[in-house]
């Protein structure tokens, strides 16, 4: 069973490239703070294009805040808020809730409607192309919406879906359940395809602009999965994981594993590991520049280049646990999250995310779960 969080940070960072001289440097000081009502349990932060946060909160609260940290409005849900919110091309901002609805509300925070499910809705939606919303639930079921809230279709499987889905190239939609079975769906509901693992999945996938799909299962293994179905290779990381991975422009594979950071290639061969004294449960972020920042949970944010080298290093405050995944934004900010505190540090080189198919958790600021595309 995925372990539950209780506390919220959001920390905006603007980074510098320091030189690799063996020593970590500082890349990031203090620019403001702001306290947030309400713990998070796991939600990550999505960034619209005109730069607002959206935060979900574990007391059932989404929140709208600005660039410069003011909270621009507060959305009440019914209860508790683990999904992570997507933003729609037209500003429209889904985001599941533990009162078993999927909301969708306007960019002024007023709602749009909601959707029934049948149990908690701790999936994060993906958006397609077309604006089909997709989401699974603690009802055994995975859910197609239209734009208007209504119902496109459902499907079912045998256990608790609160993977994200992942959208692919061709608008196969892929994701993991508590029924140990990876599923690639076609576009209007059928199965393409059902791979069986030896655990529970509860991490997202993430697709390359190939097609090829990676992902993790609770039995120890990250999965690289071709668009048919068929498994291209498989790498024994050595246990329970909800970090979900992460692609740069080479095509390896970045993820968190129990204690340690990992690094892996693209032929599946881990590259280095690094170690740490708290689990990494969440996902890291690739910037432009190619360097892979991680939050670790002694309240710091590194970031590391393609041999496991730490570039800079930047201390958040002490007793920070971070638990949600990173996000970088296109002026070079990076969110995230552990406690009712809203963290903003700033620096003079900003270096946005990486133009890759996956570079980060959900795949983009905006969250749309859908493989970029350039």
């Amino acid at each position: 069973m995925k372990f539950f969080r209780h506390f919220r940070l959001i920390a905006c960072a603007f980074f510098a490239i320091t030189q690799l001289d063996g020593h970590a440097q500082s890349g990031a000081t203090n620019f403001w703070t702001l306290n947030v009502a309400g713990f998070g349990g796991g939600s990550s932060p999505a960034l619209a294009s005109d730069g607002t946060i959206y935060q979900g909160t574990f007391d059932g609260k989404l929140l709208a805040i600005t660039p410069q940290g003011g909270i621009k409005w507060t959305f009440k849900a019914g209860r508790e808020i683990k999904s992570s919110p997507a933003v729609a091309d037209d500003g429209t901002i889904y985001f599941g809730s533990r009162d078993r609805k999927l909301y969708a509300v306007t960019p002024d925070g007023e709602k749009k409607w909601t959707f029934a499910a049948g149990a908690w809705i701790d999936s994060s939606p993906a958006i397609a192309t077309d604006g089909t919303v997709y989401f699974g639930s603690w009802d055994s079921s995975f859910y197609a919406l239209n734009a208007d809230g209504s119902l496109k279709w459902k499907f079912a499987v045998g256990g608790i879906i609160d993977s994200s889905p992942a959208v692919g190239p061709d608008g196969t939609i892929y994701f993991g359940s508590h029924d140990k079975a990876f599923y690639a769906l076609t576009p209007d509901g059928k199965l393409r395809w059902k791979f069986p693992t030896h655990g529970e999945i509860f991490s997202s996938p993430a697709v390359n602009s190939d097609g090829s799909i990676y992902f993790t299962s609770t039995d120890g293994n990250l999965y690289a999965m071709n668009p048919d179905g068929t498994e291209r290779w498989r790498l024994h990381t050595g246990g329970y994981t909800e970090s979900s991975p992460v692609l740069d422009a080479q095509g390896r594979v970045y993820l968190g594993v129990n204690y340690s950071k990992r690094c892996i290639g693209a032929d599946g061969k881990e590259i280095w590991a690094g170690g740490c004294p708290q689990l990494v449960g969440d996902s890291p972020a690739v910037a432009a520049d190619g360097l892979v920042c991680f939050a670790s949970a002694w309240g710091s944010l590194s970031a590391f280049n393609d041999q496991g080298q730490v570039a800079w290093e930047t201390f958040i405050g002490q007793g920070v646990v971070p638990t949600s995944s990173l996000v970088i934004g296109p002026d070079g900010a990076i969110y995230v999250c552990d406690g009712p505190t809203l963290f903003s540090f700033v620096s003079t080189n900003n270096v946005p995310l990486a133009k890759t198919a996956w570079p980060m958790f959900r795949a983009n600021p905006r969250h749309t779960g859908r493989v970029n595309v350039n």
